[in-house]
């Protein structure tokens, strides 16, 4: 028997999705719940689409070609089953041959995988979104995607060169998203969602889409929480899928120390683990997915490890008590030529 309940914004929810976000909310424990008789199997979040999205996926920001193909591969062998692209990351060609290897030998099919990637500022022009779907198929050697996500809420009229501020153009995100909304419906893209909107920009959005985002990927690790977005976000059946899930480590202009935290490294050292799965760990039981980047075989299978464990409640009370500050900000699209004049418009105070 399936049950429903329709909320007041008239999304609708499974029950089972409710119970889960209910038992998330007060420390997780439905997760290890989920976990439990099929620990080397990805878990799996349910997107308002009714699609399971796996919790755990490789981001390939900064991967760099000729690594990031092996980096791919090495997930796949060793159990992910989701991965995160993006055309700027200028490395989606490399990821679709390694894909192609990956089904020609047999080791994974294409609906065993859930791939994403992401529409960049230089193509929000309604004619030009589905050319730039077309472009990372292509790339990627697919015929759809699973998510297909707004990258920004910024908007430019140059790839090439999209962070000269003479190039910044105004932001139209109702008219995107219709052309977004055409690619759901074309079944070119299975989900649409955004990346790094704000709860103020994603309230916007769902207040005309009539196709709401399944998806805000966002900024989020133990260091900067989202609390108000994750708020938001649950109570809308919109999902959070955080990328930078460590505090983003190897980027030394971010100077992330994340992992360092004392929480952290006290937390890794009672449960066995290192900080970066402590922090993985917390994402999974605070509802998001994680989306780790590496290109070390090692990492990558580390990152994995931890979906047969949790981090107990006392342990993850403690990660409230953590300073919050945003490492990503975005600077290089605050100009007096762009939409934003501040990072306080940008990010609508959530700072």
């Amino acid at each position: 028997l399936s049950l429903s309940l329709s909320l007041a914004d008239s999304h609708t929810l499974s029950l089972s999705f409710l119970i889960d976000l209910i038992l998330i909310s007060v420390g997780g424990n439905r997760i290890s719940e989920m976990a439990e008789g099929n620990a080397k199997g990805p878990l799996f979040f349910e997107l308002n689409t009714g699609a399971k999205m796996p919790s755990v996926g490789l981001g390939t920001w900064q991967s760099d070609p000729g690594l990031v193909g092996n980096a791919v591969e090495v997930a796949i062998r060793a159990g992910y089953r989701h991965i995160d692209c993006a055309r700027i990351y200028d490395n989606e060609k490399e990821i679709g041959i390694a894909l192609r290897k990956l089904f020609e030998e047999g080791v994974v099919k294409r609906e065993d995988l859930w791939i994403t990637s992401k529409l960049w500022c230089s193509d929000h022009a309604p004619e030009d979104v589905p050319v730039a779907l077309d472009k990372t198929l292509q790339d990627l050697q697919l015929d759809y995607l699973d998510l297909y996500l707004i990258h920004w809420p910024m908007r430019t009229t140059s790839f090439e060169d999209c962070f000269n501020p003479k190039y910044f153009a105004a932001v139209d995100i109702p008219t995107t998203w219709k052309a977004m909304e055409g690619l759901y419906d074309s079944g070119k893209a299975r989900a649409i969602g955004v990346s790094n909107f704000s709860s103020k920009k994603l309230s916007d959005l769902l207040a005309y889409a009539r196709v709401p985002p399944a998806v805000d990927q966002v900024e989020c690790h133990p260091g900067w929480q989202q609390t108000r977005l994750r708020a938001l976000c649950r109570a809308k059946g919109v999902h959070l899928s955080a990328y930078s899930p460590l505090g983003s480590p190897g980027t030394p202009w971010l100077k992330s120390n994340v992992l360092k935290n004392p929480v952290l490294t006290m937390a890794a050292e009672k449960l066995g683990k290192t900080p970066a799965q402590v922090a993985l760990r917390w994402g999974l039981q605070s509802g998001q997915s994680v989306l780790p980047k590496s290109t070390t075989e090692a990492r990558i299978k580390e990152n994995f490890d931890i979906l047969d464990w949790s981090i107990p409640d006392d342990l993850f009370s403690k990660f409230s008590e953590i300073e919050q500050r945003r490492l990503i900000r975005a600077d290089f699209f605050v100009h007096d030529l762009s939409p934003y004049k501040s990072l306080e418009e940008l990010w609508d105070g959530e700072l």
